[in-house]
């Protein structure tokens, strides 16, 4: 290799370096007080809960891949997250993260440093994979996301551990402070012009307006989801969309709206963007289950036990696994107690087990 060509490495590795100084230099163990395992008296995990503490605590032993097997690797498992079909993705985990962890060990130099971008990646989709059946090994999953994206060197893999990180806070009741870090990542993200950071920044500035929602600062929720709106009319159609879950579309940005002003309290306001969106536009059943979550959750606010069914259904239509998530289940727990008589809806309620026969 020439001398300059040298010389230009080691000054794009040193500018990178000084580029994630600046960025989310937190763990969960400074931003929650606890270590990364949640403390206190655990439940008896099962299902893809139990595959996903085995993944994270009892890694098997895996030989390393090259990149472009990695790569696909990655891209399979992600396919089966945005498929929702997450038993098939919590039993392969184990042995995608110990893969990731020997290839990161096999390689050195710029290889190292990818294969380290592509084990964050995997450690983010665990942590997405906890957030949805409400596994305390989010925070691990979180931490160790966050500690291989900043050994990466590189923008988008840090600020999708960053947000990984912050849905786990707010779920946990620290709202305020994963707004914080969400703000902190899309400041850095904003540094680096590449379509893959500022993809992640669009995300993250979704996830953060959801999660001002949550502090009850409206004005701050839809400024941010404002924001991510208008970054995501900007972003190429050449974007790459294949180490992030969630895309600032317009459809997806409404979906957004309809999550802020329920939690907010102003479900009514959600109504015109629920009424625009054609779930058909969604390419994942990942993200049509979650449309068709949230406004189950807004009938139920508004009081429309028909409609609020009609959703739940449709959960089940397009995801299953998605209808048996803890949250969607107390959904339709509540729904099965109240004053209505829905037809079907003990069975529906039996069968996606939030209810026992």
């Amino acid at each position: 290799m020439a001398t300059h060509q040298v010389a230009e490495d080691q000054e794009d590795v040193v500018l990178r370096r000084k580029f994630l100084g600046a960025a989310v230099g937190v763990s969960t163990v400074v931003i929650t007080g606890m270590p990364a395992a949640a403390s206190g008296r655990q439940p008896v995990l099962t299902g893809p809960s139990a595959a996903l503490e085995a993944a994270l605590l009892q890694p098997p032993q895996a030989t390393p891949l090259t990149l472009d097997q990695l790569t696909l690797a990655l891209r399979v498992a992600r396919e089966d997250f945005r498929q929702a079909r997450y038993a098939a993705l919590s039993a392969n985990l184990p042995k995608l993260l110990a893969t990731a962890t020997a290839s990161r060990d096999h390689f050195t130099g710029r290889s190292r440093e990818n294969a380290q971008a592509a084990l964050a990646h995997a450690y983010a989709m665990a942590g997405e994979l906890a957030i949805k059946t409400r596994s305390g090994t989010a925070w691990v999953a979180a931490d160790r996301a966050l500690t291989a994206a900043r050994a990466s060197g590189q923008a988008a893999p840090l600020g999708e551990a960053a947000r990984v990180l912050a849905v786990t806070m707010r779920q946990a009741g620290r709202a305020h402070a994963a707004l914080e870090v969400l703000a902190g990542a899309c400041a850095t993200l904003a540094e680096d012009t590449s379509p893959s950071a500022q993809g992640v920044r669009a995300a993250s500035l979704l996830t953060a307006a959801y999660t001002a929602a949550h502090t009850g600062d409206r004005t701050r929720a839809l400024d941010l989801a404002g924001e991510a709106e208008e970054l995501g009319r900007r972003l190429s159609r050449g974007t790459d969309t294949d180490s992030f879950t969630i895309h600032a579309t317009r459809a997806q940005c409404d979906a957004f709206h309809i999550s802020i002003h329920n939690v907010l309290g102003t479900p009514d306001e959600g109504l015109a963007y629920a009424r625009r969106i054609n779930p058909a536009v969604f390419t994942t059943a990942e993200r049509r289950a979650r449309y068709w979550t949230d406004t189950a959750r807004m009938w139920a606010r508004l009081g429309d036990h028909g409609r609020t069914f009609a959703a739940l259904r449709a959960i089940e239509q397009q995801a299953p696994e998605e209808a048996r998530r803890p949250s969607v289940r107390a959904l339709t727990a509540d729904l099965v107690y109240a004053p209505v008589n829905l037809p079907g809806l003990k069975e529906y309620a039996a069968r996606t087990r939030a209810i026992q026969n």
